[in-house]
């Protein structure tokens, strides 16, 4: 009876909340082959998507410091993400069609995020192939951090971004999480 009283309380505040324009950061988790993940959006676009390795506590906070306090578990604004996770996950979807907002990244760090959503699905460009589209042909290290601080993985993907030697490297997520990646991503362009 508390459960549902407390889910019920909670209905009430999100609604209200959109309908007083303050609920600027909305967020949920769900399950994923790679453990829970975090989904935060704007009303601008999904901003942030953090693995259960990275602390959904602490992208919360940083979701706070850099966005807005006003910050509230609001599911049904993050819908149709979950649902095209979901679909991309199942092998399904080979890209992503929800809007994004890139307010956490700015400078060098944007452009290495607008290299990756070229990508394409299957395929893997190096770390130094990053650097050189993004216009610092030099700034390969630049590019892993930018990689590592990507505020929307899977959506903009990073996993994609490989050593030159072809293996696979660092990733939020683990490297563990990034080889499953590229294997889900290998399969279902074979079965295409």
């Amino acid at each position: 009876m508390e459960e549902q009283l407390h889910a019920h309380l909670h209905a009430v505040l999100e609604q209200r909340a959109a309908q007083a324009g303050v609920l600027d950061v909305a967020y949920r988790t769900v399950d994923s082959p790679l453990g829970p993940l975090l989904l935060a959006a704007t009303e601008v676009g999904l901003v942030r998507v953090a693995f259960e390795r990275q602390g959904h506590d602490e992208a919360l906070e940083e979701l706070a410091r850099a966005v807005s306090p006003r910050v509230l578990r609001a599911p049904a604004r993050l819908d149709r993400t979950a649902r095209e996770l979901e679909e991309y996950f199942d092998g399904d979807r080979t890209g992503f069609d929800v809007p994004v907002d890139l307010a956490l990244a700015a400078g060098f760090r944007r452009a290495v995020l607008d290299v990756l959503r070229r990508i394409g699905f299957g395929a893997t460009l190096s770390y130094a192939g990053v650097a050189r589209e993004a216009g610092s042909p030099r700034a390969v290290r630049a590019v892993g951090t930018a990689c590592a601080r990507n505020p929307v993985p899977l959506v903009v993907p990073c996993h994609r971004v490989v050593r030159s030697d072809g293996s696979v490297g660092e990733y939020a997520g683990g490297p563990e999480a990034k080889r499953l990646l590229l294997t889900l991503e290998r399969r279902a362009k074979v079965g295409e």
